[in-house]
């Protein structure tokens, strides 16, 4: 058992960068000193900022705060770190979403007190409040907060804010990288921009240089963010609004040479969400992914219209141009478009960045479809983070709509965020013709195991019909394709080896399992963070290391 652990960790750690492992040695051993800077005098902006709201309020009229779907109270300066809580659902708290959210001017009085209690019950360098991703969050909400909502913001409070950028200049997020290192960079962008003097030219010109290195690296050509997370997506593009709202606010030369670069992004990066989200306007739930937690792709596009923008290189789903197959290269998902709003979402994806797979999920040829505009088939999705069971249930491939070989999942996910052996997709096949679409892709999680297990994996859609093809070859293992039902979809017996789906709004579909040996198992769904809805799943053993269900409609 040792010897497992040895190697999983071996697999885990040789694809980090030399960069996390000396700042992880840095952090672990040597613990910078808090400091602190003077007073900073406020810069003059040449216009008030509209930062456009897109979650609802978090503060309820009877104090009680919801995060992650669950409520809590703050009554005294112990629940900021009150370890009833969830590390998520404390930072949070810190974080001060809800002075940017939906109605925040109706909590005006609320708010003020809260950052008054913040900065009295948070003492520099102690709790949650002051580890460097929630520090950049705050950062960031009380300069939109002050900068649009407020005629007066108190000494104390500007105290606060730029000892807090000088407190995340020692303790920037190198040693984990990707959309923590971002959300630094921004706030460092952000400080500066708000604040004038030496100081806070440090602080601009450390977060445009974060920024410069980690837009080109963490923002892919077929624009996509590179964690293959809708849901981080969602929130990247989001602050790279911010980052254009703030220079189109603030006439400074160092952000005027960015903004076109960063427009590009938003461009691109609202094409891939349009591609990634189903027609009900929500995303698909491929590695960590909820509900609630990011923008949806409408909320996007209104702040990208604010600032003059929109999407224009993926044409709108409309019959004109059905059917169809994007792929979109880089990021490695692909979307089957008929009539009747039939949309599948295939996962033929890496599991994300050789050196940042946090994010990740064992879901490798997993896919999600959607007809008449509603959902049929999804992926388990994502309801906590944490340590735990049921993070490791969420993460592993017997949580998505894909084959499980030898009871072990595609990618050797483990821990919270962390993954060992890793799923390779490989000869992508990819066909179109004006009544036929076919996609498929094998992958090489299963070659550890005796025989070398490899598992391919075929969509063919016609106008009405899916058939999904599973083959394993290599070994005498034994495989299961799994099928998780949406919870609003209603399953009876059609036949021997048959089933009739009805959706919500009444529509019929039919499933037949041509090949394989099928049966019905209770399954979960996870649609947000703190939710986890029972339903049911279509598991068919495969034959000889082969299966084929059809749906029709």
């Amino acid at each position: 058992m040792m010897l497992k652990h040895f190697f999983r960790l071996l697999h885990t750690l040789r694809h980090l960068r030399l960069e996390q492992l000396a700042y992880r040695f840095l952090y672990t051993f040597i613990k910078p000193g808090a400091g602190c800077v003077g007073p900073q005098q406020r810069r003059a902006w040449t216009a008030q900022p509209v930062w456009p709201a897109w979650m609802s309020p978090c503060l309820q009229p009877n104090g009680e705060w919801i995060f992650l779907n669950e409520r809590g109270a703050l009554k005294g300066s112990d629940d900021w770190n009150n370890g009833e809580y969830s590390k998520l659902w404390l930072y949070n708290l810190h974080y001060f979403d809800d002075v940017n959210a939906s109605g925040a001017n109706e909590r005006l009085t609320s708010h003020v007190d809260l950052v008054d209690r913040w900065i009295k019950e948070n003492p520099q360098g102690h709790g949650n409040g002051w580890d460097p991703y929630p520090v950049s969050l705050r950062i960031v909400n009380w300069v939109k907060w002050w900068s649009s909502g407020l005629t007066y913001v108190p000494d104390p409070w500007l105290y606060s804010l730029a000892n807090q950028a000088h407190a995340l200049t020692k303790r920037l997020e190198f040693h984990i990288l990707g959309n923590h290192l971002f959300a630094n960079g921004k706030a460092l962008v952000f400080a500066g921009m708000f604040f004038q003097g030496t100081q806070a030219e440090v602080w601009l010109k450390k977060g445009l240089q974060i920024l410069d290195r980690e837009v080109e690296e963490q923002f892919l050509s077929d624009g996509g963010h590179f964690e293959l997370s809708p849901m981080y997506h969602a929130t990247l593009l989001w602050d790279v609004c911010d980052l254009v709202n703030l220079g189109n606010i603030v006439d400074l030369p160092e952000l005027n040479a960015r903004k076109q670069s960063w427009r590009k992004v938003i461009e691109t990066g609202l094409d891939w969400m349009q591609v990634m989200s189903h027609p009900d306007g929500e995303i698909a739930f491929f590695n960590d992914a909820a509900i609630g937690i990011s923008p949806n792709l409408s909320k996007l596009r209104a702040y990208a219209a604010q600032l003059g923008l929109a999407s224009g290189l993926v044409p709108h789903p409309t019959e004109a141009h059905w059917p169809q197959v994007l792929h979109l290269p880089k990021s490695g998902y692909c979307r089957m478009e008929m009539p009747d709003h039939c949309v599948a979402l295939l996962d033929v994806a890496r599991v994300g960045p050789d050196y940042l797979p946090g994010h990740a999920h064992a879901d490798t040829l997993s896919f999600e479809l959607s007809l008449f505009g509603q959902r049929v088939i999804v992926n388990g999705g994502t309801s906590r983070y944490g340590l735990g069971p049921e993070r490791l249930r969420e993460r592993e491939t017997a949580a998505h709509s894909t084959v499980e070989v030898a009871g072990q999942s595609s990618s050797e996910v483990w821990s919270s965020f962390r993954v060992a052996r890793r799923a390779h997709p490989f000869n992508l096949q990819v066909q179109t013709d004006p009544e036929y679409l076919q996609v498929a892709c094998s992958h090489t999680g299963y070659k550890h195991l005796s025989g070398r297990p490899v598992h391919r994996r075929a969509w063919a859609m016609t106008p009405r019909r899916l058939l999904v093809s599973d083959k394993v070859t290599g070994g005498q293992h034994v495989a299961v394709a799994r099928y998780i039902l949406h919870p609003s979809v209603v399953i009876i017996v059609a036949g021997t080896n048959s089933w009739q789906l009805t959706l919500p709004s009444g529509q019929r579909i039919f499933v037949r399992v041509l090949v394989g040996r099928p049966r019905l198992d209770l399954s979960h769904f996870a649609p947000g963070f703190g939710v986890v809805l029972a339903t049911q799943c279509l598991a068919v053993n495969l034959d000889d290391g082969q299966a084929k269900v059809e749906w029709t409609w």
